[in-house]
């Protein structure tokens, strides 16, 4: 008998609820989970706080599923937190929200659920899992959200796992019809905002958060162009992203931007914006699931961020490494966050930004 047993990631929030009733809908046997990931003075307006907890438990009842709230904070804090840190420090540019799913959302509940003999995982992400017959494999697909589509924070999952996963939302089109569907079925959540902020800091400030919780504090030092000249002082390297206009304190002739650091010499490098479009670039961590390797070179889009268009590429496989030859030049090219490789509309993997070349 197939084993229509999923384990369903319940933040409290619209899209896990209605996820976990839409699957109860269609038949399986569901199980909602809520995963505690941080120290309780941390949580409150986030994702996975205790006003979630109380919000999952009580679609989960309305639901007549039972629910666990699991504790995962020490994983969360080895594989999340650290890793944020762990970024700031080597003036890298993370998203936590990445390393979350690889290792809590499709690593850690995963394995719950295979303690609670439950052979599918669900969550409220807008992307597609389903069989390709062209590739002969499971594929991971960009869901019909268009600008909400969230296939591309989840290039890293196992691709062992793709058979187990279950996106119930991937064919809605607008977060209005969601909501509709939790009005119409008395949920009490139907209104409830979106967490947009990072989980861990709610208020948004990760200069706070980085200083109170790591070894990373203000450290004076030079803000120079590309010839090395001196314009102005800065108060710590992690105070600035690549990319970044405002805030730099500088006056000149035409806007500056920061193009990159100097960590040896504390330095933030900055430039005009026509200096910050990169044709090329190296990537590492690499996950690929439509295929097992990259033969040649290969014909893909790709985002190097999660609200970056699509841009046209051909890549090709260097040892650990990856080379991604652009069309056109892309603006702001950031190590830390992620190149993620399109065939269509569908996942061919991703490796994180290592550095970007002219």
């Amino acid at each position: 008998m197939e084993n229509k047993k999923v384990l369903v990631g319940m933040s409290g929030g619209v899209d896990s609820s209605v996820s976990a009733m839409l699957l109860k809908k269609q038949g399986y046997e569901v199980i909602g989970i809520t995963m505690k990931l941080f120290e309780q003075e941390q949580e409150e307006g986030s994702c996975c706080g205790s006003e979630a907890t109380y919000d999952a438990k009580r679609v989960c009842d309305i639901l007549e599923i039972p629910h666990y709230t699991v504790n995962f904070k020490e994983k969360f804090y080895t594989y999340v937190m650290e890793d944020f840190i762990t970024c700031y420090a080597n003036c890298r540019t993370p998203n936590p929200c990445i390393e979350c799913n690889k290792y809590m959302k499709f690593g850690a509940m995963y394995e719950k659920a295979k303690q609670l003999d439950a052979y599918y995982i669900a969550t409220g992400h807008y992307a597609r899992t389903e069989y390709s017959k062209e590739y002969k494999r499971w594929v991971l697909k960009k869901s019909r959200a268009g600008k909400k589509d969230q296939s591309y924070v989840l290039w890293n999952i196992p691709k062992e796992l793709l058979e187990h996963i279950i996106f119930p939302l991937a064919d809605f089109e607008e977060k209005e019809e969601i909501r509709k569907l939790a009005r119409e079925n008395d949920l009490p959540i139907a209104n409830k905002p979106d967490s947009e902020d990072i989980c861990f800091i709610p208020d948004g400030n990760y200069k706070k958060f980085l200083e109170e919780n790591s070894t990373i504090q203000p450290k004076p030092g030079n803000i120079v162009n590309t010839k090395k000249e001196v314009l102005g002082k800065h108060n710590g390297l992690y105070y600035y992203t690549i990319g970044q206009r405002k805030g730099l304190g500088i006056s000149n002739p035409v806007p500056l931007f920061v193009l990159g650091f100097n960590k040896e010499r504390d330095e933030v490098i900055v430039g005009e914006e026509q200096e910050l479009y990169q044709k090329e670039m190296l990537v590492r961590d690499i996950n690929l699931l439509l295929v097992d390797e990259i033969e040649g070179e290969m014909e893909v889009e790709v985002k190097t961020r999660y609200s970056a268009k699509s841009a046209k590429a051909k890549i090709k496989q260097e040892a650990d490494t990856i080379r991604v030859m652009f069309e056109e030049p892309q603006r702001a090219i950031t190590p830390g966050q992620s190149a993620v490789f399109y065939v269509g509309d569908i996942v061919l993997g991703r490796r994180k930004n290592l550095k970007k070349l002219v």
